[in-house]
């Protein structure tokens, strides 16, 4: 039979070796959906100069090694051309990962051999974040299988010549890199990270970032062929050093660390502990009161990093792909800055907004239906949630920890020779969650502390809008001797309703890349898309009418760092809040006696969300820097045990083979007996899937450690 060189064919040989070596069984990249760049864009992209796309901040500049090992600096890269930026590692298994970058870059490479203004003015670089095995030797190779995609126009394949060359150029370019582990504890070599490509203008200025939904070649060569047609001048940008991008507090742009007006966390990771999480517990900063610790879970440093490690550990979830920190990232306010609602495992959504856990150990409600009234207790509702992290049952979560290596014996040890149970388990996330106390923020030292200075006129002025005018601390209470910023209590703003019972005659405004929208009726929407999830609130738990769209009071400490914001992330900046209560919310039976129109004008507004961006605390670029140190659990494909279980269609070959391997000797397929056999059917210049599938099994063979004499793996061109 003929394969078409788009098809990959993989057939398990199996001669007696399934009992000693049962994990390679079934392993397939079949259910996995593949990102839209992979196919056709499948939408009518806006003319090219019909849009703008406005600077996002400075992109950094750092020491990097070309393919020779020749060294050079990004800036200089930068200069003179567009230049398509993104990071990847030649090892990476993941189809939506770095594959997907490389077959983009490969199509627009492509796409440079017919438009000589696209090969003259753009440049893609392949930044290596993986320096310890992308040798400029290794990626010399690396390049050499996209090479076919023409000689006109430039990719350059980069690496760093250490670990510790390379960490402020991912620290600049908010890269968050996670080793993973195998199920021993140990690092696989594999890394956990979110995709971003930079669109960086010859003024060295970030004018676009495209995350894996919007990572299509169609619409990056729309949006370089835009500039293009703007003919801007680009002065050369000096700077010294590399330059943090953080994202701002309207969430939509990149900006320079040195702006004041920006937030920002300067995080420098490092394998140890940077903070003692039991002296802040013990010691609460300023503006906190004394962490409530449960008299049958004390703290301990062992169990705050027990469950640390589990809070990160993505082998807690059903397929072994999503932990605690993928919907409550660090480096994001330890909530989803990306995303308006939650996304668990497999895409499937959620209905709600990622809330943030700093200073959840104050919380005596939980969840935004306040249904769970302890850390202990509430992790399980991810932990078992379909759309979460899908786990089918409690037994099912502690069997899987039982069976991972690095975890034996390290709760007997913590909670005095109690293994692992729903119970132990609670108790050592909570733990850790516990210890995120973060406050002392220029509010808490004028407030507080008295210190005059320690905030500005327009953030006091906002403050006395807050607990005046505008009502706020009606909510979000604030007392003599410290501040939690809300009342814990459940309201109905109306948001909820409007989601339940909105206009459906309203077009929807909707994006469909970086600055395209277009106005979409509803019917159109409905014929495409599932009907939204509904969503009552606490009437969900109470089945009390009265509690329709009623919602849990968050607390506002860290609330810059923790867009977008409501319930169901339905406002995107801390202006569009308050203008939202300053217009008395949505109108409804059910709404809260204290949401009433403010009549406060554009500078009182500005005044108070300028008090709101005071509360952020001095320690969480230290409590991200702790968590960032923990490595995320191993995804590993190779933990799923087979047994006596049929995971595949088996059959057995009729025919013997004689191939020539790549030393020109001859040998026969039945030589091989004794092993499992992976054969892979590809060619070298293949520019679609075949690095990628040849980069998973490199993964796969590394990880079985030594296991891997026990497999004989094929490439076989056709």
């Amino acid at each position: 039979m003929f394969y078409p060189f788009s098809k990959i064919l993989f057939i398990v040989l199996i001669y007696g070796m399934l009992a000693t070596c049962p994990s390679i069984a079934g392993q397939t990249n079949s259910a996995i959906p593949l990102a839209p760049g992979y196919g056709k864009l499948g939408y009518e992209l806006a003319a090219p100069g019909s849009y703008t796309l406005p600077p996002m901040g400075q992109a950094a500049d750092g020491k990097v090694l070309d393919s020779s090992g020749n060294h050079i600096r990004l800036h200089d890269l930068y200069k003179n051309k567009f230049t398509l930026l993104s990071f990847v590692y030649s090892t990476c298994s993941d189809v939506n990962g770095c594959p997907l970058t490389t077959y983009v870059f490969y199509k627009i490479k492509a796409a440079m051999e017919s438009d000589p203004a696209l090969a003259n003015n753009l440049r893609l670089i392949s930044l290596s974040f993986d320096p310890a095995h992308d040798t400029p030797e290794v990626l010399r190779l690396y390049a050499d299988n996209f090479r076919y995609a023409g000689k006109k126009g430039d990719w350059q394949f980069l690496t760093t010549k250490s670990e510790a060359q390379l960490s402020p150029i991912l620290d600049s370019y908010n890269q968050d890199i996670q080793r993973q582990l195998n199920k021993q504890g140990d690092e696989s070599g594999d890394f956990s990270h979110i995709l971003r490509v930079f669109l960086i203008d010859p003024s060295k200025r970030i004018r676009n970032i495209y995350s894996v939904a919007f990572l299509h070649a169609d619409l990056i060569l729309n949006d370089v062929r835009s500039l293009l047609l703007k003919k801007e001048t680009y002065p050369i940008v000096k700077t010294s050093g590399a330059t943090r991008l953080t994202v701002s507090e309207d969430n939509n742009h990149i900006n320079n660390q040195n702006n004041p007006q920006t937030p920002s966390q300067n995080v420098e990771v490092s394998r140890k502990r940077n903070s003692d999480p039991m002296a802040l517990v013990k010691n609460p900063p300023l503006g906190l009161p004394s962490v409530p610790v449960p008299i049958d879970n004390p703290l301990t440093p062992e169990k705050i990093a027990l469950g640390q490690k589990l809070f990160f550990d993505r082998r807690l979830s059903l397929n072994n792909t999503m932990s605690c920190a993928m919907c409550h990232i660090p480096g994001q306010g330890f909530t989803n800055n990306e995303l308006a609602m939650a996304v668990g495992i497999e895409g499937r959504t959620v209905r709600r907004n990622s809330p943030s856990i700093y200073n959840s150990a104050y919380a005596t409600r939980l969840f935004h239906d306040a249904r769970e009234t302890t850390l202990e207790q509430q992790i399980w509702g991810p932990l078992l949630a379909k759309n979460e992290m899908g786990n089918s049952s409690v037994g099912a979560v502690l069997e899987k920890i039982h069976s991972l290596a690095d975890y034996q014996g390290k709760f007997e040890v913590i909670f005095g020779n109690r293994a692992a149970s729903m119970e132990t388990l609670g108790m050592a996330i909570a733990s850790y969650e516990r210890s995120l106390v973060s406050a002392n923020s220029n509010f808490d030292r004028w407030y507080f502390g008295k210190q005059e200075n320690a905030l500005s006129k327009k953030a006091k002025r906002g403050f006395k809008l807050f607990t005046g005018k505008a009502q706020c601390a009606s909510c979000h209470t604030i007392t003599d001797q410290y501040a939690l910023l809300t009342d814990s209590l459940l309201h109905n703003t109306g948001l909820g309703y409007r989601a339940s019972m909105g206009d459906s005659s309203e077009t929807a405004h909707v994006q469909l890349a970086p600055g395209v929208f277009v106005d979409i009726a509803p019917s159109i929407i409905d014929k495409v898309s599932e009907p939204p999830p509904a969503d009552l609130g606490r009437y969900e738990i109470t089945q009390n009418p009265q509690d329709r769209w009623k919602y849990k009071t968050p607390g506002l400490r860290n609330i810059a760092l923790t867009a977008p914001f409501m319930h169901n992330g339905a406002l995107g900046t801390l202006k569009e809040v308050v203008r939202f209560y300053n217009e008395g919310g949505i109108p409804n039976q059910g709404l809260d006696p204290l949401i009433q129109p403010l009549n406060l004008t554009n500078d009182e507004i500005d005044a108070i969300v300028a008090f709101l961006k005071s509360l952020t605390g001095d320690n969480t670029a230290t409590l991200v820097a702790d968590a960032l140190a923990t490595p995320a659990g191993d995804p590993s494909h190779l933990e799923i045990q087979a047994g006596e279980k049929t995971l595949y269609k088996s059959f057995t070959l009729k025919n013997d083979f004689e191939l020539t391997d790549h030393n020109g000797q001859m040998f026969r397929l039945s030589q091989l007996q004794g092993k499992i056999v992976l054969v892979f059917f590809g060619y070298t210049f293949c520019p679609d899937i075949c690095p990628m599938e040849l980069t998973e099994i490199a993964s796969a063979l590394r990880a079985l450690g030594e296991d891997a004499n026990k497999v004989q793996a094929l490439f076989i061109t056709v």
